[in-house]
C-alpha cells in the first residue's frame, strides 16, 4: 500500500469512527509529515491504517488521570518570551511566551504548519529565533518527532552513548533505559538495530533517551507517533511520573482533548486561523 493510499484510508476510517473532520485532519496531516520526514513506508511506521485509525480514536478518549495529591509547582524551569521565527517571508512564529515550573506539564497545540515544532527545537537550542529569548534552569531532554536514532546502533547502545552525556556509567544507562523501555511495554535489551524497529517502537526509545539521567526539562514532540492504545496510555502514566517528580514537561500534541491532563496550554494557532 502506497502513502497516498494508505493516508487515505486512514482519512475514511477516522470519518467512519466519528472523529470531527477538523481533528481527523490534524491526524492525517500529523502522520504525512511524519513520512515525509522518515522516508518510512507507512505500514511499517504506524502499521494498518484501519488499526492506527483505531488506536487514535480510543486515545481521543479520556485517560485516566491519577488521583494523587500533588505539591504545588516549584521554580522556573523554561521561560520562553517574545519568540519570533520566520522562514524567508513566511512567519512561523510571532511573540510566542511560555513559562512552565518545575512540576508542571505545558501543551503546545494549534493548527498543522503553525510553528509548534520550530518553537520546541529552538526552546530545545536547536534552532535560533529571529527575536525573543529562552531561558533553561537545568537539564534537558529532548525527544524529536521523527529520526534521533542510529540506524546500526542497538537500542542498548542509544542508552550509553546518551548516558555518556548525562554523566552515567554504562551499567547505570543500560539498566536505566531498560527500566523505562519496560515501562512503555517494550523490552530494551534486544539486539536489534534501529534501522529494524517499527516506527512506534523507534518514538519509543527517542522518549527513553530523552528522559536519561531525570532532566529538569522535557521537550516532547509529538512523541506517541505509532504507539497503540496501551503504550499511548503508558506514556502519560510517564508524563504523570515526571511531573510529581518536579520535572518541567512541554509536549507538542494534537491528540488532546482533556485540557485537565495538562497544566498549561499554549495554542500557536493564528489569531486570524482562528477567528476563520
Amino acid at each position: 500500500m502506497n502513502q497516498d493510499r494508505w493516508l487515505a484510508v486512514l482519512a475514511g476510517e477516522l470519518s467512519r469512527r466519528g472523529i470531527a473532520p477538523e481533528q481527523a485532519g490534524h491526524v492525517v496531516a500529523e502522520a504525512a509529515t511524519h513520512l515525509r520526514e522518515s522516508g518510512e513506508p507507512p505500514l511499517r511506521a504506524f502499521g494498518a491504517p484501519e488499526e492506527y485509525a483505531g488506536a487514535v480514536a480510543e486515545g481521543l478518549g479520556t485517560v485516566p488521570r491519577p488521583d494523587v495529591a500533588r505539591p504545588p509547582a516549584g521554580e522556573v524551569r523554561l521561560d520562553a518570551r517574545g519568540i519570533g521565527k520566520r522562514y524567508g517571508r513566511r512567519r512561523v512564529l510571532e511573540n510566542v511566551d511560555l513559562t512552565v515550573r518545575a512540576g508542571q506539564v505545558a501543551a503546545v497545540i494549534g493548527a498543522n504548519g503553525c510553528g509548534k515544532s520550530t518553537f520546541l527545537r529552538i526552546c530545545a537550542g536547536l534552532v535560533g529565533a529571529d527575536r525573543g529569548r529562552v531561558r533553561v534552569r537545568g537539564t534537558l531532554g529532548y525527544c524529536p518527532q521523527a529520526h534521533g536514532t542510529v540506524d546500526f546502533l542497538h537500542p542498548d547502545e542509544h542508552f550509553v552513548l546518551v548516558g555518556a552525556g548525562r554523566g552515567m556509567d554504562r551499567a547505570g544507562a543500560r539498566a536505566a533505559g531498560r527500566a523505562a523501555a519496560a515501562g512503555l511495554d517494550w523490552d530494551g535489551a534486544a539486539r536489534v538495530q534501529a534501522r529494524h524497529l517499527s516506527g512506534g517502537t523507534r518514538q519509543k526509545l527517542n522518549l527513553v533517551m530523552a528522559g536519561l539521567g531525570e532532566p529538569d526539562v522535557l521537550l516532547l514532540d509529538e512523541p506517541y507517533q505509532g504507539f497503540d492504545r496501551g503504550s499511548y496510555l503508558d506514556f502519560w502514566q510517564q508524563v504523570w511520573r515526571w511531573r510529581d517528580a518536579g520535572r518541567a514537561v512541554v509536549l507538542v500534541t494534537h491528540l488532546l482533548n482533556q485540557l485537565d491532563r495538562v497544566d498549561t496550554v499554549l495554542d500557536l494557532t493564528p489569531k486570524e486561523a482562528a477567528a476563520c
